[in-house]
């Protein structure tokens, strides 16, 4: 297989000769196999695994995204992605860095949904008088 770790900006990694993936969703990991048939998955933040003959197994730490199996192309788009050999290391960084960021994510929203609530208000209290 050949796989594509892509980035809203860049290629993050680019592999051939992949012989197997192990990614993690909502409801779990799943495994790619070359023969298996076309997939999409929303993907939830945690490790991906590939396999190829060369490297052997190696990890991404990848953020919230989307991975779709066409034929023997495997194309991964993540807001974020960390390599390393240490999944000690980076199951951590999984745990501060991209569930951390989901968290202020939410608080923003929260504090943005009652400033535009707050805006709404003001401006039809504007228009009436």
């Amino acid at each position: 297989m050949n796989l594509k770790v892509l980035l809203p900006f860049q290629i993050f990694a680019e592999k051939t000769s992949v012989s197997r993936i192990v990614a993690e969703t909502h409801e779990g990991s799943f495994g790619l196999l070359p023969r298996r048939l076309d997939c999409v998955a929303a993907l939830a933040p945690g490790i991906l695994i590939f396999e190829t003959k060369i490297e052997g197994e190696a990890y991404v730490a990848v953020d919230e995204g989307v991975l779709v199996k066409t034929g023997s192309d495997v194309l991964v788009s993540v807001r974020n992605a960390i390599a390393g050999t240490n999944l000690g290391q980076l199951r951590e960084a999984v745990q501060r860095e991209f569930l951390h960021l989901d968290e202020q994510e939410k608080n923003v929203r929260s504090v943005l949904a009652k400033m535009e609530g707050d805006l709404m208000r003001r401006m039809a209290t504007f228009r009436n008088a």
